[in-house]
């Protein structure tokens, strides 16, 4: 775990002078350290490090919603809700018609669709930190996309689970699907009126006292979240909406910072180790046409979203770059589908996708004002209408951006 940590340090350290982002080098680190990669193998089995990778992913999430007040949801939710929608259904239905277009089956696309249609949560949450996005008025439908997406997440994962493995069962599929909309429910409703009674919980003058406090919280309600059928990280980022609120919610977000970085580190290297760099080649071409489609598709909905809110080419090219990234959602559909025994090329075609997208991803968001210039409306000059942010964040606290 400290070679993990140190290694990570080391090449975010070296990439940040020539002004890369943090997020494909700590990935790299867990490739070139990984069982995969000839040379010295710092972590011979990647679960080593799973439980590690998951509190990471968890308080990722964790600050988003700590981030983001109630009243940011229920004062745009419907347009909110109808961007996620459009989202999802470009690259969902893009991905699942790049799944038949490769002919490798019928369950194979329902996967791809998966795949390509889900933005990763924790690389989104790390690109508005680095990028000091958190206060721009694009970041609140950015948000949304990211709850829609966790709610499709839940209701996918169960219908497709019984496809995988052979079941035949609606009803059971149904049960699952209503079991994790009810929980999500369940959430929704303790964050609108439980806010209050939380907060005199979490109220204390001491600092020790609250970080086990808000960490056990935000964990406890992860796991909870995941065995109702639930991403983890929706229950934790639900948790982190809650504490926002209440009076606490400024101390928890400057008590958070470094759990936050330091283990969300651990969740990028830890996402590096299960790549394996042999496999690309054979898949690479597929793996170039869905890069290129899931861009084509981000601008389209970037686009969408921005004119529901009024937004010029900057935003829109912000929200476009900002979801480009995919990465632990597909990661567990491709061992899934490895443990269904799909096509033997879905899993490395997995990996490569992601990984690229993962380095793309940043990087992108960093320079969105390139894109801002060539969408309806924009021009040359990251200070007009073209450029890539409305408001920067610069509230006290707010971590040097490393994408830019």
């Amino acid at each position: 775990m400290g070679g993990a940590f140190l290694a990570a340090a080391v090449l975010a350290r070296l990439g940040g002078r020539i002004g890369l982002p943090t997020i494909p080098l700590f990935i790299l680190a867990g490739i070139l350290l990984g069982p995969h990669t000839p040379g010295f193998v710092l972590v011979a089995d990647p679960h080593d490090l799973e439980m590690l990778s998951a509190l990471g992913l968890v308080l990722l999430l964790f600050y988003l919603g700590l981030e983001f007040h109630l009243d940011d949801l229920k004062a745009g939710g419907r347009r909110m809700a109808l961007a996620g929608t459009v989202y999802l259904v470009l690259n969902v239905g893009a991905g699942l018609g790049f799944g038949f277009a490769l002919g490798w089956g019928t369950s194979e696309a329902l996967v791809l669709a998966g795949v390509l249609g889900i933005s990763s949560s924790a690389i989104v949450t790390k690109v508005l930190v680095d990028t000091r996005r958190l206060g721009n008025p694009e970041t609140k439908p950015i948000l949304g996309i990211i709850v829609v997406e966790d709610i499709f997440l839940a209701l996918y994962l169960a219908a497709l689970q019984p496809i995988l493995s052979g079941a035949d069962s609606f009803s059971a599929a149904a049960a699952d699907g209503g079991k994790a909309f009810g929980f999500l429910l369940l959430l929704a409703l303790a964050a609108r009126f439980g806010t209050n009674v939380v907060g005199r919980l979490f109220a204390t003058k001491d600092d020790e006292l609250l970080v086990i406090s808000f960490l056990g919280a935000a964990v406890l309600v992860a796991g909870v979240s995941e065995w109702f059928g639930v991403a983890d990280a929706i229950g934790a980022f639900m948790v982190g909406l809650m504490l926002g609120s209440t009076t606490s919610g400024e101390r928890i977000r400057q008590l958070v910072h470094p759990l936050r970085d330091a283990f969300g580190a651990i969740f990028f290297f830890a996402f590096g180790l299960s790549i394996a760099p042999g496999d690309l080649p054979v898949v690479l071409w597929p793996v170039l046409a869905a890069v290129v489609l899931t861009l084509l598709m981000n601008v389209l909905a970037g686009v969408g979203a921005a004119r529901l809110y009024g937004f010029g080419p900057g935003p829109a090219a912000n929200i476009s770059t900002t979801l480009l990234a995919r990465g632990e959602f597909a990661l567990i559909l491709a061992t899934m589908a490895a443990g269904a025994g799909l096509d033997d090329r879905l899993s490395p075609f997995i990996a490569g996708y992601v990984l690229l997208l993962a380095v793309l991803g940043p990087m992108a968001a960093g320079r969105s004002h390139w894109l801002a210039r060539v969408l309806p409306g924009g021009r040359s000059g990251p200070d007009g209408p073209g450029g890539p942010d409305t408001a920067q964040d610069t509230r006290e606290g707010s971590p040097a951006g490393a994408a830019v």
